[in-house]
């Protein structure tokens, strides 16, 4: 039997960490009221955000994950292969069979190739089946609250909101990434309200759900970016002599001097705008070549 001493003893060690729980949560709390106002000053209505905050709480994985970010180690060659792998490629030419009316048409309107919004489409969801399973409001809500760069996810929060208040998709269908990236092709929330379009004329912004929204967004995307019709994104030239870059492009030499050398457009800095990575951008024009 536990004596009376070391019940106090106990319930004296306890107290101040049930303290400070209740203490972060109504932290919380009270932070989600400072953006519950000024999301109605921007115009949400109270309804949205009911909805939107009910049974909000922080999610620690998403700060586990935010923290312990690597440092990007991987090779040219590693990531390529990580990548542009035969399965990808594979599932990418069925998919861009079977979606090849739908594709060309959105490829005539916004003068985007096929096989290049495919190839983005492949990269970032794998064709629509890895769009993360975070909440994207509860996810944005615990980076603003408590992450390393509070302004610039608060900003996305309040756009999430308003992009749940003008009814493109549900709070429980407002699935992501840990960092908030939505959909399968994985818009930021800003992203989404600057550059997502209605391609199946439902008059939502669909991107979860929609192939035709999702074609559409990736195109629309691409255009506002500097995509120019007519034009590739580039080609691998090692080994040629005499090679230089063609006007608005340059040399990319992913592994260094006396690795490999592509000779790249101004459409790969169209593509390097939606991810300002060499590897990305090399990757999606690689991966669309095979897949064409």
């Amino acid at each position: 039997m536990i004596g009376r001493r070391r019940l106090a003893i106990l319930a004296a060690a306890s107290a101040p960490l049930s303290c400070r729980a209740a203490s972060a949560d109504s932290g919380f709390q009270a932070w989600v009221q400072g953006v519950r106002r000024e999301a109605m000053a921007k115009g949400i209505d109270a309804g949205t955000l009911d909805r939107a905050f009910r049974g909000i709480e922080p999610i620690p994985r998403v700060l586990e994950l935010d923290r312990a970010q690597p440092e990007f180690t991987l090779t040219w060659q590693q990531y390529l292969e990580r990548v542009v792998t035969p399965e990808r490629v594979g599932r990418g030419r069925e998919l861009l069979q079977a979606n090849a009316a739908l594709l060309k048409g959105i490829g005539d309107a916004y003068g985007v190739p096929p096989a290049i919004i495919v190839a983005l489409w492949g990269v970032e969801s794998q064709y629509g089946t890895k769009m993360g399973t975070y909440s994207v409001i509860g996810a944005l809500a615990t980076l603003a609250y408590n992450g390393r760069r509070p302004k610039f996810f608060r900003a996305e929060l309040l756009a999430a909101l308003k992009i749940l208040a003008q009814g493109h998709i549900t709070p429980e269908r407002m699935l992501g990434s840990w960092a908030g990236a939505m959909g399968q092709c994985q818009f930021m929330p800003t992203s989404f309200l600057a550059r997502a379009v209605d391609g199946d004329g439902d008059g939502r912004r669909d991107i979860w759900g929609s192939r035709a929204d999702v074609f559409a967004s990736a195109a629309n995307y691409l255009r506002k970016a500097g995509w120019r019709p007519g034009m590739g994104w580039g080609e691998e030239v090692t080994g040629q002599r005499g090679v230089s870059a063609p006007p608005g492009g340059r040399l990319v030499t992913p592994e260094g001097a006396g690795g490999r050398v592509y000779r790249v457009t101004a459409n790969f800095a169209a593509i390097r705008r939606w991810n300002p990575s060499d590897f990305f951008a090399l990757s999606v024009g690689i991966l669309s070549d095979r897949l064409a």
